[in-house]
């Protein structure tokens, strides 16, 4: 138990199909009911994608675990009714220092630019956004959540997958289109299709140590390289809600995971940084091993993979459940278009052509911060160190310090579902990029543009439209048209997009452009909304 918090018990509820005796085969089946799961299949219910998700527990995720969302997950998880929730109940922040031994070496803003919805970064315990996005499932009959469900065997077919489920009652089958496996790092689910991980694993150790205590440090993310209260590691603080902070103390290879964790271990070490004389509790410990790993291909036949389930990354930089997110944001549209029948199978395909993509960006940053933290040779931490050195009076030195460049997201500039820019642009709105906010009037009330998009295939422009829809098929994109349907509040809605008179995009509906013009063309714009269904 945990001081802080008191965890829900959900109660176990029959499944139809097995009260009935009845095989039921539903669109979408997911594995695993953390924050990913949850948040795929409320993506998926929200879209119109009736979805069953099933967890072999009965309560959310033990200890605080993922604690930092970034702004791109925030503005999904918005779509989804959670991010105003966990804005109230979280840390927000945006600065971040690192220290070399006692002195301050560099720090960072991660949000410069102001007139954006969601804040850079926020600091929130896992289990309290599990409860969110379960109560948003409570509230959306698309989806179905079911607990003391555990998934023995998946048995897959052309078209269709066969689970056998094992709950309170006993053995059951149901059917399923897709399965989406979000049951994490060590997956059964993985292991059942012949899945595996091509990548590393890192051979050094840290301790996660929760702590309970009213501290003077500011809502910032502190990290120390070689400090007097804990010399030759590294050692990060930043704050959740409820007066939690988050101490992460490199161990080294060589550390015993079991004796780390014992109170009389953990405890003299958070008094040696604090002071002897800082009151302080323990709400929660765990030490662990980190890697920089992925699947090299996101589908196995029926079954999809996200989150720690398709890739690991070491924790350095926030980059595991906010990649997760964007798995599922990812995910969800292209499912609807192809159960719908308005895409072809191969839209699924380029979930792993972009996501991959996406995680091989990810891994690259993980692993080059996990060896400037954690370097393999004398050599290296010499350099390490004569970085940090020089980085407080040299502003050039200052992009080489690496304690985790946290959590951006990657855009898909070589996916196959973008069409080519034609002509001079500026600004970072480039083809695969996703959309910037900015403020708007809508009605004559305060508004922001992300929350105009995501619903659908939207074209948005800068001038008359001849059309309020364009049509490709079974698929339709409707018209925003900036000055009409929505009032350009600050300007930087066009500052944004360089959005000189005439500019259209068209945007997809995870918020990532598809495809620019300087000029409205009906035909133009339904081929590329062609290409971005995948045809």
């Amino acid at each position: 138990m945990l001081k802080t918090y008191q965890y829900p018990e959900f109660g176990y509820v029959r499944s139809p199909e097995q009260a009935e005796g009845k095989q039921v085969r539903h669109p979408v089946v997911i594995i695993g009911a953390g924050p990913i799961g949850l948040a795929t299949g409320l993506e998926c219910a929200r879209r119109g994608i009736p979805c069953v998700i099933l967890d072999d527990n009965n309560t959310v995720s033990i200890g605080s675990r993922a604690v930092c969302y970034a702004k791109r997950p925030l503005e999904f998880l918005d779509r989804l009714g959670c991010a105003e929730r966990m804005i109230a109940k979280g840390i927000s922040w945006q600065v971040g220092k690192v220290f070399f031994r006692e002195k301050l070496s560099y720090q960072f803003d991660l949000l410069p630019e102001s007139d954006h919805k969601m804040p850079a970064m926020i600091n929130l315990q896992q289990y309290y956004l599990e409860e969110f996005l379960i109560d948003e499932i409570a509230r959306e009959p698309k989806a179905d959540l079911r607990w003391k469900h555990k998934l023995l065997s998946i048995r897959q077919n052309d078209d269709h997958a066969v689970l056998t489920i094992e709950t309170p009652d006993g053995v059951f089958t149901m059917e399923a289109t897709w399965v989406v496996a979000c049951d994490g790092a060590n997956s059964d689910t993985r292991k059942m299709v012949g899945g595996d991980f091509v990548g590393q694993f890192f051979q050094d150790r840290f301790l996660i140590a929760d702590v309970v205590m009213k501290a003077d440090f500011p809502t910032e993310r502190w990290f120390w390289f070689d400090p007097p209260f804990h010399p030759n590691q590294s050692v990060l603080l930043h704050k959740q809600s409820d007066d939690v902070w988050r101490i992460d103390f490199q161990l080294g290879w060589d550390a015993d995971p079991v004796e780390e964790k014992k109170p009389e271990k953990v405890i003299p070490r958070i008094k040696a940084m604090l002071g002897e004389n800082v009151p302080f509790e323990l709400e929660w410990v765990s030490v662990y091993q980190f890697a920089c790993r992925r699947m090299k291909d996101f589908r196995i036949g029926r079954v999809l993979f996200a989150g720690d389930s398709a890739h690991q990354v070491s924790p350095f930089g926030a980059r595991g459940a906010n990649t997760g997110f964007q798995d599922a944001d990812n995910l969800g549209w292209k499912l609807k278009l192809v159960l719908d029948g308005n895409a072809p199978e191969a839209l699924i395909d380029t979930y792993t052509e972009e996501r991959a993509f996406a995680a091989d960006d990810n891994l690259m940053n993980s692993t080059r911060s996990t060896d400037f933290i954690t370097p393999k040779s004398a050599m290296s931490k010499r350099f390490r160190n004569a970085v940090l050195e020089l980085a407080e009076h040299t502003p050039g030195i200052r992009p080489l310090v690496n304690s985790g460049r946290l959590s951006t997201p990657t855009p898909y500039v070589t996916s196959s579902l973008n069409t080519k820019d034609v002509g001079d642009w500026a600004g970072r709105m480039t083809p695969g990029t996703n959309c910037d906010d900015a403020p708007i009037t809508l009605g004559g009330k305060p508004a922001w543009l992300l929350n105009q998009l995501g619903d659908g295939f939207v074209v948005l422009t800068f001038g008359e439209a001849p059309a309020s829809e364009v049509k490709s098929g079974g698929v339709s994109a409707r018209v925003v048209t900036v000055g009409k349907d929505i009032e350009d509040t600050k300007g930087l809605v066009a500052a944004r997009y360089d959005g000189r008179p005439g500019t259209t995009y068209l945007i997809r509906p995870d918020q990532h452009v598809a495809a620019r013009w300087r000029s409205f063309d009906g035909k133009t714009i339904a081929a590329a909304l062609k290409k971005a269904c995948g045809q």
